[in-house]
């Protein structure tokens, strides 16, 4: 038996709490696994998981296998890939978790430009707006907008970003500007319900931070949604500065009350701190690090 693969199916077992969970992030079929896993106790001549209906449990030896064995494992691609790459550049898969709409604009680009100089990698880009679970998915990098969860994730700042008021000029010419944030309770607004909170807009003016209470029709669960939706005329919306940076510049959205916006929301990439990190992986932050200030508007 191959006993990096044995080694493989453990840890990814442990890692995501079931064989048919391993089975997906490996690309195996659930039966190979388990024949996998099998043959990995046997050769070891010890039982090293505790198999229930709902959930996987270790053996003291399981413990201490897993102890070394992702750190064995990493250790071991770094070492192949290092040997591949001293001839081909970086190889294997990149998996990357983001936000939709951030995934869409800045990182999906970032990521073609990053491949195109290592074109062995395989990207494997997958976009959320929940927080994934890095460990049971097997993403090797995770890009997060807004304040960390106290985690075992290790973090590394890329940015920030900011949250701005817009509204199309034909909105503007119908309903009339804005003058103070209390104006903003006789105006049409567009509520992006995946921010956080009561639904009320946190901005900031000369007095500090604020909660705005705001109505309108139209509740969105995408700020890409929002975006579009004031850019059809529907009201005023509540914005990344990313993502309306051109529209800006273009004129088909304005500015609303220029000395107002909502708080920086800092950019962070977060991966697993238990394991070394795979070449590919160190090499892919450290693109990020020096390409995000220069398509990040909010410098």
């Amino acid at each position: 038996m191959d006993i990096v693969a044995g080694m493989r199916v453990f840890v990814a077992a442990v890692e995501t709490g079931s064989f048919s969970s391993a089975a997906t992030r490996l690309g195996l079929s659930p039966k190979l696994t388990s024949k996998y896993m099998a043959a990995l106790e046997v050769r070891l001549g010890t039982q090293l998981l505790l198999r229930t209906t709902r959930r996987l449990g270790l053996t003291v030896a399981g413990e201490q296998l897993m102890l070394q064995a992702p750190d064995w494992l990493a250790q071991l691609d770094e070492m192949t890939g290092t040997l591949r790459e001293a001839r081909s550049g970086l190889s294997g898969t990149l998996r990357v978790s983001a936000p939709v709409t951030y995934g869409e604009l800045l990182v999906q680009p970032l990521l073609r430009q990053f491949r195109s100089a290592h074109p062995d990698l395989v990207i494997d880009l997958r976009l959320s707006d929940r927080f994934v679970d890095l460990a049971a998915e097997g993403i090797d990098v995770a890009i997060r907008i807004g304040k960390l969860d106290s985690s075992a994730l290790i973090a590394r700042k890329l940015h920030h970003t900011g949250l701005v008021m817009v509204a199309a000029p034909a909105y503007l010419a119908a309903r009339g500007r804005p003058q103070r944030l209390d104006d903003l309770a006789h105006h049409i607004c567009i509520r992006d319900t995946s921010m956080r909170g009561d639904g009320a807009w946190p901005l900031i003016d000369a007095g500090g931070l604020r909660r705005i209470p705001v109505t309108g029709p139209f509740l969105v669960n995408s700020a890409r949604m929002a975006r579009d939706l004031a850019l059809e005329g529907e009201g005023i919306a509540l914005c990344p500065d990313y993502l309306v940076e051109r529209d800006l510049a273009a004129g088909r959205l304005e500015r609303i009350l220029p000395d107002t916006s909502g708080p920086l929301l800092d950019i962070h990439a977060v991966y697993l701190g238990q394991r070394r990190l795979a070449r590919r992986t160190r090499a892919f932050l450290d693109f990020l690090v020096e390409a995000l200030p220069k398509s990040v508007i909010a410098a």
